[in-house]
C-alpha cells in the first residue's frame, strides 16, 4: 500500500513537472503577437515530436521484454541440465561402489606388472652391466688423450646405468642397504673417473686465458661438459621430488665449482705478480702495481673479446670475471695497505687505487667499454683505510720535510763561509741555492699529492707553508748568528757582504716562490684560508731582509766611523776631506749592494741616506766646535751646504733607478746650516722657529746644542728662544718622518748650555 502511494505521488510530481515545462516552452514560443499566426504550425511540430518520442519509447520497451523472455528460456534450460548431471553423478557413484571388490581382486595382477617392468629394465641393462669394466678403461684412455667430450659421453652412460639400477632398487626396497652397496661398489670406478675428468676440466679453466687464444675448442668442450652436468643435476633434483632418491655424487654443481676455480685462479694471478721486495728494489711497489695493471687489463680484454664467445650468455662470464678481478684487487690492496709502507709507497698505492685503476690505462680503457662502467665500480679501499693511509703519509711527510729543511739550511750555512762569492742569477743578483732546493722539494711533494686528490694537495700545501713559517724563523736566527760571528772578527768570513746580500735576495725569492706555489696549486683565492695566508711569512722575510740590510749598513758605518768623527771639528773647518771619503766609501759599498734585489736595495739606499744625514746632524749636536766669529759661522755653514749638496748628488745617483725623492734628508743639513749662517742675532728666534716648524721632533737640547755651536747667542737670547718655543709646541704632519728623534745630545743640561 505504501509502495503504491509513493508511486502515485511520484507520477503526480512528474505530471506537474511536465506541465510546467510545457507552459514554459509555450510562453517562449508566443512572446510576440505575430507568433499567434503560427500556433497551428507549432502544434503540428510538437505533435510530430511527441509521436517520435513515443515510438522510440515503445521500441525500447519491446527490446527489454525480448531480453527478459530470452533470459527466462535459458534459465529453464540450465535447470534441466543440472538435473541431468545430478542423475549421472548418482549413477557413477552407484557403479563405483559396485566395482570396489573387483579392483581388490586385481592387486596380484598389478604386482606382477611391476615385477615384469623391473625385470625388463634389468634385462635391458645387462649388456651395460657386463660392459662396465671395458667402458671404464675406454673412458680412462679418452681422458688421458684429452678427448674430454667423448670421455664424458661414456661417463654419462656409466652413471646412467648405475643410477638406473640404484633407483629401481630404491623403489623396490629402499631399506635394502646391502644391494645398494653392492651396486655402488660395482660402479666404484665411475666416481673415480668423474673426479679425474673434473681435474682435467679445472686444469683447462685455470689456463683459460691462454687456452682461449691457442685452442678455444678445448675451452668450449669444457663448458659443454659443465652445461651437460648442470642439466643432469636439475633432472635428478626434479626426480628427487617424486621418488626421494638421489644418486651418489649428485648434485655435482660443476658450474659453481667452475666459478670458484676461476676466482682462485684470478686471486693467484694477482698475488703472484710481486717479483721484488723492498730490500731488493726500492721501487718494488711501483713495479708490482704496474705488472698488476698490465695483467688485469690484458686479461679483461681477452675475456671480453674471446672468452664470452666460449660461454653461454646466461653465464655472464665477463661480468663475473670483472667482479672476481675487482675483488681480488681489493683484497690485494688491503693487504698492501696493512703493511708498514714508506711515504713514497703510500703515494704510489693511493695514486694507483684512486686514479690509475679507473683511468684509461686500466678499467677506463676504450677496449673494455661499454661493458666496464668505471662509475659503477666499488672503491678498492674503504674510506677508513684511505684516511688512515693519508694520516700516516702526512705524519711521515711532516717529519721528512722538517729533516729536509734542516739539512738544506745546514748545507746553505756551510756555503756562507766559503772563500768564493755566491752565484748570481740571470739578472746578476747574488743568491744561494736554498730557495731553489726548498721549493723544488715542495713542488715534488705537491705534484705527488695532486696525483692522489685535490684535498690531499691542499693539505700538503698547508703543511709546506706551515713548515716554511718555522723554517724562516730558524733562517732568521742563523742569519743573526752569522752577523754576530762576523762582528767578532770582521775579516771572517771572507765573503760576508756577498753572502749577506744573497741572504737578503733569498727573502725576495722566497716571497715570489710562495706566491707562485699558491697560484699554481690553489684553483681559486677562496681556497686560501687563514692557514694559507702569507702576511706572517712576509713579515719574517721582511725582518730577515731588514736585519740583513742593517748588518750591511753596519759594515758601511763601521768604516765611516773615523771620518764621521771628523765632521764639525776644527780639522773639518780647516779643510778636512771627510765627506769626500764618506761619499767614495758609500758609493764603493753600494757598487756591491747593486747585487741586492730592487725592493730591498731601494729601502737600503733610503736608510743609508737617512743614517748619513743623522750622523752628520749628530756631529753638529755633539758641539765638537763652537764658532767664534761671523766669518767662521759663514765658512762653516757654507761648507755644510756644499757637503749637503755633495751627499744629495751621491744619493740621487744611488736612487736613480727607484724614482724616489733623495733630497728631503739633505735639506735638513741645509736648514741647520741656515741657522748657523745667520748674521743678524735678532732674527735668530725667527730662524729657529722656522727650523722647528719644519722638524717638529727637534727638542730643546737640540736647539741648545745648535745655539752653542753658533757661539754668539747671549744667555738671555737663548732663554727667550727656549721659553717661546716651549709655549707653542709644533704638531707634526701625518707624513713627517722624524729625523732628530734618535739624535742624543751629550749629557750636558740645558742650564749649562745657556751659560
Amino acid at each position: 500500500m505504501c509502495k503504491d502511494s509513493a508511486c502515485f505521488l511520484t507520477m503526480k510530481e512528474t505530471d506537474l513537472e511536465a506541465v510546467a515545462t510545457a507552459v514554459q516552452r509555450v510562453a517562449g514560443m508566443l512572446q510576440r503577437p505575430d507568433q499567434l499566426d503560427k500556433v497551428e504550425q507549432y502544434r503540428r511540430r510538437e505533435a510530430r515530436k511527441k509521436a517520435s518520442v513515443e515510438a522510440r519509447l515503445k521500441a525500447a520497451i519491446q527490446s527489454q521484454l525480448d531480453g527478459v523472455r530470452t533470459g527466462l528460456s535459458q534459465l529453464h534450460s540450465a535447470l534441466n541440465d543440472v538435473k541431468d548431471i545430478q542423475q549421472s553423478l548418482a549413477d557413477v557413484s552407484k557403479d563405483w561402489r559396485q566395482s570396489i571388490n573387483t579392483i581388490e581382486s586385481l592387486r596380484d595382477v598389478k604386482d606382477a606388472v611391476v615385477q615384469h617392468s623391473q625385470l625388463a629394465a634389468a634385462v635391458e641393462n645387462l649388456k651395460n652391466i657386463f660392459s662396465v669394466p671395458e667402458i671404464v678403461r675406454e673412458t680412462q684412455d679418452l681422458i688421458e688423450q684429452g678427448a674430454l667430450l667423448q670421455a664424458h659421453r661414456k661417463l654419462m652412460d656409466l652413471e646412467c646405468s648405475r643410477d638406473g639400477l640404484m633407483c629401481e632398487q630404491y623403489r623396490m626396497d629402499s631399506g635394502n642397504k646391502r644391494d645398494m652397496t653392492l651396486i655402488h661398489g660395482y660402479f666404484a670406478d665411475t666416481q673415480n673417473l668423474s673426479d679425474e675428468l673434473a681435474k682435467q676440466l679445472w686444469m683447462v679453466l685455470q689456463r683459460s686465458l691462454v687456452t682461449v687464444r691457442r685452442d678455444p675448442t678445448l675451452l668450449v668442450s669444457v663448458v659443454r661438459i659443465i652445461e651437460r652436468e648442470e642439466k643432469i643435476d636439475r633432472r635428478i633434483l626434479d626426480r628427487k621430488k617424486q621418488t626421494g632418491f638421489v644418486p651418489p655424487g649428485r648434485p655435482k654443481n660443476w658450474k659453481e665449482k667452475m666459478f670458484a676455480i676461476l676466482d682462485r685462479t684470478v686471486t693467484t694471478r694477482i698475488e703472484g705478480t710481486q717479483a721484488d721486495t723492498r730490500e731488493s728494489d726500492k721501487m718494488w711497489l711501483v713495479r708490482h702495481l704496474e705488472i698488476i695493471r698490465k695483467y688485469v687489463l690484458d686479461d679483461l680484454i681477452i675475456a671480453k673479446n674471446l672468452m664470452v664467445q666460449c660461454f653461454p650468455p646466461h653465464y655472464e662470464i665477463f661480468k663475473n670475471l670483472l667482479s672476481m678481478y675487482h675483488q681480488a684487487l681489493s683484497t690485494r690492496m688491503q693487504d698492501l695497505a696493512s703493511e708498514d709502507l714508506e711515504a713514497n709507497e703510500i703515494v704510489s698505492l693511493l695514486t694507483w687505487v684512486l686514479n690509475t685503476y679507473t683511468s684509461a690505462e686500466m678499467m677506463g680503457n676504450v677496449e673494455l667499454a661499454p661493458e666496464v662502467d668505471v662509475s659503477a665500480l666499488e672503491p678498492l679501499l674503504s674510506s677508513d683505510v684511505v684516511s688512515d693511509l693519508l694520516d700516516t703519509y702526512m705524519s711521515t711527510l711532516t717529519s721528512n720535510i722538517i729533516a729536509w729543511l734542516r739539512k738544506a739550511l745546514e748545507t746553505d750555512k756551510k756555503d756562507w763561509s766559503k772563500e768564493t762569492e755566491p752565484e748570481a742569477d740571470q739578472d746578476g743578483y747574488y743568491q744561494t741555492t736554498l730557495p731553489a732546493i726548498v721549493f723544488q722539494m715542495f713542488e715534488q711533494n705537491l705534484q705527488v699529492a695532486a696525483q692522489i686528490s685535490e684535498d690531499l694537495k691542499t693539505k700538503v700545501l698547508v703543511l709546506c707553508l706551515q713548515q716554511m713559517n718555522s723554517f724562516l724563523s730558524r733562517y732568521k736566527d742563523e742569519a743573526q748568528l752569522y752577523k754576530e760571528e762576523h762582528l767578532r772578527n770582521r775579516q771572517h768570513p771572507h765573503c760576508y757582504v756577498q753572502y749577506m746580500i744573497a741572504i737578503i735576495n733569498n727573502c725576495q725569492t722566497f716571497k715570489e716562490s710562495i706566491v707562485s706555489l699558491k697560484r699554481k696549486y690553489l684553483k681559486t683565492e677562496a681556497e686560501e684560508g687563514p692557514c694559507l695566508s702569507q702576511p706572517s711569512m712576509d713579515g719574517i722575510l721582511d725582518a730577515i731582509a731588514k736585519e740583513g740590510c742593517s748588518s750591511l749598513l753596519e759594515e758601511v758605518f763601521l768604516d765611516l766611523e773615523q771620518h764621521l768623527n771628523e765632521l764639525m771639528t776644527k780639522k773639518w773647518l780647516l779643510g778636512s776631506n771627510a765627506v769626500d771619503i764618506i761619499c767614495v766609501t758609500v758609493e764603493d759599498y753600494f757598487n756591491d749592494f747593486a747585487k741586492i734585489k730592487k725592493p730591498y736595495k731601494k729601502r737600503m739606499t733610503a736608510e743609508a741616506h737617512r743614517r748619513v744625514v743623522v750622523e752628520y746632524l749628530r756631529a753638529v749636536m755633539q758641539k765638537r766646535i763652537s764658532f767664534r766669529s761671523a766669518e767662521e759661522r759663514k765658512e762653516g755653514a757654507e761648507k755644510m751646504v756644499r757637503e749637503a749638496e755633495q751627499l744629495r748628488f751621491l744619493f740621487r745617483k744611488l736612487a736613480s733607478g727607484f724614482g724616489e725623492d733623495a733630497d728631503g734628508h739633505c735639506d735638513t743639513i741645509v736648514a741647520v746650516a741656515e741657522v748657523i749662517k745667520l748674521t743678524d742675532p735678532s732674527l735668530l728666534y725667527l730662524e729657529v722657529s722656522t727650523l722647528v716648524s719644519k722638524y717638529p721632533d727637534i727638542r730643546d737640547d737640540h736647539i741648545g746644542a745648535l745655539l752653542a755651536v753658533r757661539g754668539d747667542a747671549s744667555r738671555d737670547m737663548k732663554q727667550t728662544i727656549m721659553e717661546t718655543l716651549e709655549q707653542g709646541p709644533m704638531q707634526a704632519s701625518p707624513n713627517y718622518v722624524p729625523i732628530f728623534k734618535e739624535i742624543v745630545v751629550p749629557s750636558l743640561n740645558v742650564a749649562k748650555l745657556l751659560k
